[in-house]
């Protein structure tokens, strides 16, 4: 009898045994080995969040909703997207770089957040190195607009006012610090012209002081000042990319015009630096194949953006390249911003 119930002791171990191993990943620890379970989990288990610096109906806001439905379509869960608007990025940055590192935070870095906010600022709430590059997304064209019935039908006309009275030429941007200031003090540096800047909480209250006649001129964005150029209010002197724009094959680039400015709004997705690298590895691969979407490419081109897609790496290079610029242009022009 004894013999008999050693033996149902011995089956009843092997079925309870068996049992252990047919449970999901480490929630009961039948063997002890609860860590390499959780190991095995797949990515991503539930909706990855997605910060964006920038409020809701922008440009950023539209490229980050657009390529993250199809990432999200891609990995099998929604990416939520969570706008941070404020502070040239700052407070989006931070609260990225603060995050668990676990791929379930994704950023939207652009030049501002990666490049300008460390080199202008003495005290910043976090560092370009607490991130890791997934890769590049797209860039916004550049163009040096005035109002157009003002009295500047040409870059060279501007700049010559510019030169003549430096008290006489303003310009517009969206905010102290980021892209758009940062091209036209580059353009002031290489054409060598004074003009006062005139920041603005966004782009939307600087483009409308603009088409009113009250600041000269701005540095904007394509995707902003496509419908204003097309309603016929805003004049396009001058584009700031290596080549004339599709969109505008008549608007001279400024290079053509004898400056030696080539500058862009880019953007990109990074992660917490720590993030682990297959992950970051997969949300790298995902992230090409989005881009690489014909809906989504059609749709970003259309809204006047250039879609750029990259590998980490070569995003690594690209913000090496970028920084090394802006850093010397600011230290140059003595350009200092506090929080």
């Amino acid at each position: 009898m004894a013999h008999h119930n050693n033996d149902m002791t011995v089956e009843i171990h092997m079925i309870v045994r068996k049992a252990c191993s047919a449970v999901a990943w480490g929630l009961f620890a039948c063997t002890g080995l609860t860590a390499p379970s959780l190991a095995a989990e797949p990515y991503p288990d539930r909706p990855p969040t997605w910060i964006v610096g920038y409020p809701a109906g922008g440009g950023s806001d539209f490229l980050a909703r657009k390529v993250a439905q199809q990432l999200g379509s891609q990995l099998g869960q929604p990416v939520i997207i969570e706008n941070r608007p404020g502070a040239s990025t700052i407070i989006a940055a931070q609260a990225a770089a603060r995050a668990p590192a676990d791929g379930y935070t994704l950023f939207t870095a652009d030049n501002g957040s990666l490049i300008l906010n460390p080199a202008l600022h003495s005290r910043l709430s976090y560092k370009a190195g607490d991130f890791a590059p997934v890769g590049l997304m797209a860039r916004f064209p550049l163009l040096l607009v005035t109002d157009s019935a003002g009295p500047y039908a040409t870059a060279a006309a501007l700049i010559d006012a510019a030169r003549k009275n430096p008290l006489l030429i303003q310009f517009a941007s969206p905010g102290a610090g980021g892209p758009h200031h940062m091209a036209m003090e580059l353009l002031k540096a290489r054409a060598d012209f004074q003009a006062e800047h005139i920041p603005y909480k966004g782009a939307a209250p600087a483009v409308q002081d603009v088409l009113a006649g009250r600041v000269p001129a701005m540095m904007l964005d394509t995707a902003t000042a496509q419908p204003h150029i097309q309603a016929g209010k805003l004049r396009p002197l001058a584009v700031a990319s290596a080549s004339r724009l599709p969109i505008y094959p008549g608007v001279p680039t400024l290079k053509e015009l004898g400056y030696d400015v080539e500058v862009y709004a880019w953007q990109g997705l990074v992660v917490p630096a720590a993030t682990p690298p297959a992950i970051r590895e997969r949300l790298a691969s995902e992230l090409q194949k989005s881009l690489e979407n014909p809906r989504v490419k059609a749709a970003l081109t259309e809204f006047g953006l250039e879609v750029t897609p990259s590998t980490p790496a070569t995003m690594q290079r690209f913000i090496e390249s970028e920084t090394a610029l802006w850093q010397a242009l600011i230290q140059e022009r003595g350009i200092r911003l506090e929080n």
